[in-house]
C-alpha cells in the first residue's frame, strides 16, 4: 500500500495539512492550556527552532518525561519535525526503570517535569544521576549530556524549559522522512526488562489516520482521552489520531471518572477513548446521569458487554472495537462506525486497510478459517524492532516482516479478526484452553458486578483452574459461592471461577499508569490467598 497517497507520513506534514483546513479549531485542552492548530503551529515552530539551535538534531534519542498536556504536544510534534526521536518516559516508573529506559535508549537530552501528580521526579533523576548537581555527563548514564526542567526546581547541571525557549534561533523548516523512527516505546515486557519498540513516522501517522477514521472522527470534532501519552494509545491513537481528523483532544493529566465526565460535559465531548477499566468507572460513576453528555462515538478496548453498555448508557452510539499492541503501532484490527451495532460492539473486528492478519497454529502452519491460533501481522504498521535488542527482534519479527503478536485469535469467513487473548494470558484447564477475557465478560454481565478481573492458578489435577476477582456494584452486597453458582449456569463447567474474592478495588493489587488491571501481579495475589507459594504447596 502506498500510505503517502492516502494521508500525511511524517508529523510535520500532518500538521501542516492541520493549519491549513482547520487553523482556527481547538487542538488540545489541557490543565496547562489550550491551543488552536494555528497556536500550535507557531509554538512547535518555536520550539523546532530552539532545539536545533540548542544542539538537537536528526536521529537524536530525546527523552519526555511529563504528564499529559500542551507541553507534551509540542515537544513530541517538534523533536518529530526534526528528525529527533521522542522516548517517553512512563511517569509510574521509579528510578531504576527510569535509569533503565534512559540508559538503554542512549538518550542524549531528557525533558522533565519537576513534579508531577505529586511525584518529585528532581529527587528520582538525582538518585539516579548524581551529576545533574555538578556536571553532566554522569558515570551513571554517559549519554545523557542535556536535562531541561519544567518547573522551578533545577538543579546546578541541568536548564530551564524557559531558557530553550529563549536561545535566540533562526527558522528552521522540517526535517524528517516517513521512515525516520519518531518513537522508541518501552513495552511493560514480559520478560525482566522491557524492550524498546522503534516505531516510525509512518507507522504511527497511518494508525492515527485509518483508526480515527473508523471512530468517525470529522474536523473540529472533540475527542476526550485521558490514555498516558507516553503509551502508544495516546501518542499515535490520540494526539496524532486528532491532528490527522483535525479534531480537538481533550486530556487529562491522570483519568478520574468524575473529572472525565465533568470535563465531556463542559467540552461537549462528542468522542471518547478508553479501556475496559476506564469505561466501566465512567458507566458506574454516581454523577454519570446528571451530566448532559453529546457523545457520539469512540474507540474502546473493552469486551462486547461493556461496548454495548457505552452505547446504550453513554450515548456513543458509533463506538467501535479495537485491538494491537505497541508493536504494531499500535492498531491491527478495529470495528466501523458505519456499522451496525451489533457488529461494532462485537469482538469481530475488520483488520486495518493494507494490514494482512494470519493465523498460525503451534506447529507454524497456517489455521483453517474459524480455527485459533496466534495472531500474525505484516504491513505499513508493524515496528521496524527492538532497540539494540537484535535477538529479541528475530524472534518477534520474521526477515519477511511477519509480527508475531503472541495473542489469540481467529478469522472468519469473511475475513474479520477474533482477538481471544492475550497468550501469556490464557488459562489451561485440564486439555482446554479458557480465555480470562470471555469469563470476564460473562461476569460483567451480572447486575451485582461493577467490575470483573480474571486469572489462572496452579492446580495439581488439572494443570490450572480458573480464578475470578469482582468489585461489586456501590451498596450491593456479593456472595461469592452464590456467583459462582450463577456462574455454572452460564458457562461450561471447566470454564468455572474455582475461587471468586470480592475486593474494594485493584489498586492495592495492580493497576497501569492506563488504568488496567496488572495480571501478573493478581494471579501472584491469588497464589497467596490460596497458600500455593509455601514450600511444598503443589
Amino acid at each position: 500500500m502506498n500510505l503517502s497517497a492516502i494521508c500525511p507520513v511524517t508529523t510535520a506534514d500532518a500538521l501542516a495539512r492541520a493549519l491549513t483546513i482547520g487553523p482556527d479549531v481547538e487542538a488540545i485542552v489541557a490543565s496547562d492550556g489550550r491551543l488552536t492548530y494555528a497556536e500550535l503551529g507557531r509554538d512547535v515552530a518555536a520550539l523546532r527552532a530552539a532545539l536545533v539551535a540548542s544542539g538537537i538534531g536528526h536521529g537524536d534519542h530525546v527523552g519526555l518525561c511529563l504528564g499529559n498536556g500542551v507541553r507534551w504536544m509540542t515537544l513530541f510534534l517538534a523533536l518529530g519535525s526534526i528528525g529527533a526521536v521522542t522516548v517517553p518516559i512512563n511517569t509510574r516508573f521509579r528510578g531504576e526503570e527510569m535509569a533503565y529506559a534512559l540508559r538503554q535508549s542512549r538518550v542524549k537530552a531528557l525533558f522533565i517535569a519537576d513534579r508531577f501528580l505529586r511525584i518529585d521526579f528532581i529527587a528520582m533523576l538525582r538518585e539516579i544521576c548524581p551529576g545533574i548537581d555538578t556536571a553532566l555527563p554522569d558515570p551513571r548514564l554517559l549519554d545523557l549530556q542535556r536535562v531541561i526542567v519544567l518547573g522551578e526546581d533545577i538543579p546546578a547541571a541541568a536548564s530551564s524549559f524557559e531558557a530553550l525557549r529563549a536561545t535566540p534561533a533562526a527558522p528552521v523548516a522540517p526535517g524528517c522522512r516517513p521512515d525516520d523512527i519518531l518513537l522508541i516505546q518501552y513495552t511493560s515486557g514480559t520478560t525482566s526488562r522491557p524492550k524498546g519498540v522503534m516505531l516510525t513516522h509512518a507507522n504511527m501517522l497511518g494508525n492515527g489516520f485509518f483508526s480515527g477514521g473508523r471512530m468517525g472522527l470529522r474536523i473540529a470534532d472533540r475527542f476526550h482521552s485521558a490514555r498516558p501519552f507516553f503509551h502508544v494509545a495516546g501518542s499515535s491513537l490520540s494526539v496524532l489520531a486528532s491532528i490527522q481528523h483535525v479534531a480537538t483532544l481533550v486530556t487529562m493529566d491522570r483519568f478520574e471518572a468524575g473529572e472525565a465526565l465533568r470535563l465531556m460535559e463542559a467540552e461537549r465531548c462528542t468522542h471518547f477513548s478508553g479501556n475496559d477499566t476506564m469505561a466501566l468507572l465512567l458507566l458506574n460513576d454516581p454523577d454519570r446521569a446528571a451530566r448532559r453528555l453529546v457523545l457520539r462515538g469512540g474507540w474502546a478496548a473493552a469486551s462486547p458487554t461493556i461496548l454495548r453498555r457505552i452505547v446504550d448508557e453513554l450515548g456513543a452510539r458509533e463506538c467501535v472495537a479495537g485491538y494491537g499492541l505497541s508493536e504494531a503501532s499500535p492498531n491491527i484490527a478495529q470495528s466501523c462506525w458505519w456499522e451496525p451495532v451489533e457488529v461494532r460492539t462485537g469482538a469481530r473486528m475488520r483488520p486495518q486497510p493494507g494490514v494482512a492478519v494470519r493465523i498460525l497454529g503451534e506447529d507454524g502452519a497456517e489455521c483453517p478459517i474459524g480455527e485459533p491460533g496466534e495472531i500474525v501481522v505484516r504491513g505499513w504498521n508493524v515496528m521496524r524492532g527492538y532497540f539494540d535488542k537484535p535477538a529479541e527482534t528475530a524472534e518477534t519479527l520474521s526477515a519477511d516482516g511477519w509480527l508475531a503478536t503472541g495473542d489469540l485469535g481467529r478469522l472468519g469467513e469473511d475475513g474479520r479478526l477474533e482477538f481471544l487473548g492475550r497468550a501469556k494470558d490464557i488459562v489451561r484447564v485440564g486439555g482446554e484452553n479458557v480465555s480470562p477475557a470471555e469469563i470476564e465478560d460473562i461476569l460483567h454481565r451480572h447486575p451485582a458486578i461493577r467490575q470483573a478481573a480474571v486469572v489462572g492458578v496452579p492446580d495439581p489435577r488439572l494443570i490450572e483452574v480458573v480464578v475470578a476477582f469482582v468489585i461489586p456494584n456501590a451498596g450491593v452486597a456479593c456472595d461469592p459461592q452464590a456467583l459462582i453458582a450463577w456462574c455454572r449456569e452460564q458457562m461450561a463447567g471447566f470454564k468455572v471461577p474455582r475461587h471468586l474474592w470480592v475486593v474494594e478495588d485493584f489498586e492495592a493489587i495492580g493497576m497501569t499508569a492506563s488504568a488496567k488491571v496488572q495480571k501478573k501481579p493478581l494471579a501472584a495475589h491469588a497464589r497467596r490467598l490460596l497458600g500455593l507459594d509455601q514450600v511444598g504447596a503443589p
